[in-house]
């Protein structure tokens, strides 16, 4: 199944796959089964992918969501404030999400290899359980560039690091959270050419909330560059969608955004109206691959989405939470 996953050419493909994970789950994941079964729905009766019941992703707080029978290798957790429940994603093959992350950013970007990856995150020793820091710890090894590495509270060293790097013509992926890279561009005005700036959200409980693109202009000008990079992950997700700029995200090829009705969560919606994120996650294989989440959004005709904000009265969550 991992070699149909991450072949998909074309959304027939694609729509053959989703079928056949569905199935999958179906049949070995007790907490979706139950969730179809109180919808009345089978494999039998769906034909087409928007057909497939998205599971609601509070299910991960809640129950075991997985299906697979084998041992959990991992299991990432959500950041959440103190007494909050917080989503557990179980892994049972971890080498799967590996390829996943790996492959779905040589789609975007390229070899790893070509860049040195500095990470203004918690250090993985620091964070356990983060499947976003999981994720960086493992491209900053894959990069195999001694100059790669964490930084969190050293940042003077990092705007060394940065400039002389940059001033080399290496290419460099320079992946934060909001507030820390606005800590960065405060202490020094950088005028970087060969950097990408890579936000992965995150300002609560450390700075004033800013709108996407009023945050994307002061690091635009910080930096001195013309775009702010962005990535979409989440603890229940095995992949990542990416933005290049202008908050506009694409995905690999075994991940699909559609958005469903906010009055009625069973009807998705054609592309261009504002609703509810569902995602599908082929990689997420051992777990569940459907999931609605408490993300509001658009899809656009070519596939690619954004995010406008999310539900009222959603956990306070994401990698922002995970440095207080």
């Amino acid at each position: 199944m991992e070699n149909n996953i991450f072949n998909i050419q074309n959304q027939e493909d694609f729509k053959q796959v989703a079928l056949s994970v569905f199935k999958h789950q179906f049949k070995n994941n007790r907490v979706y089964r139950s969730f179809c079964d109180l919808l009345y729905i089978h494999p039998s009766d769906v034909t087409k992918v928007d057909e497939i019941p998205f599971l609601p992703i509070q299910f991960f707080k809640s129950r075991e969501v997985l299906s697979s029978t084998k041992e959990i290798q991992e299991t990432f957790t959500s950041s959440g404030t103190t007494g909050s429940l917080t989503s557990n994603h179980y892994v049972t093959d971890i080498k799967l999400y590996e390829a996943s992350y790996l492959k779905g950013f040589a789609h975007f970007y390229g070899n790893i290899e070509n860049y040195v990856v500095l990470a203004l995150l918690p250090n993985y020793l620091e964070r356990k359980g983060s499947s976003l820091v999981y994720m960086v710890n493992d491209l900053i090894k894959k990069s195999k560039n001694v100059e790669s590495g964490f930084y969190l509270n050293n940042i003077e060293e990092l705007a060394k690091k940065l400039t002389e790097l940059d001033q080399k013509g290496q290419k460099v992926l320079l992946i934060g959270v909001s507030f820390a890279l606005l800590d960065l561009v405060e202490m020094q005005q950088f005028y970087l050419k060969n950097t990408i700036i890579m936000e992965t959200g995150g300002m609560k409980g450390r700075r004033k909330e800013l709108v996407r693109e009023e945050l994307h202009e002061v690091l635009q000008n910080g930096f001195g560059v013309s775009k702010i990079h962005s990535e979409y992950g989440m603890t229940e997700l095995l992949s990542q969608g990416y933005s290049n700029g202008n908050g506009i995200f694409d995905t690999p090829p075994w991940m699909q955004i559609l958005t469903r009705d906010t009055e009625d969560a069973l009807t998705i919606q054609q592309t261009g109206k504002t609703g509810g994120i569902n995602v599908i996650d082929l990689a997420n294989y051992n777990s569940c691959s459907f999931i609605a989440t408490q993300d509001l959004g658009k899809v656009h005709q070519n596939g690619t989405f954004e995010i406008i904000g999310r539900f009222d009265n959603s956990d306070i969550r994401g990698c922002n939470l995970m440095v207080l």
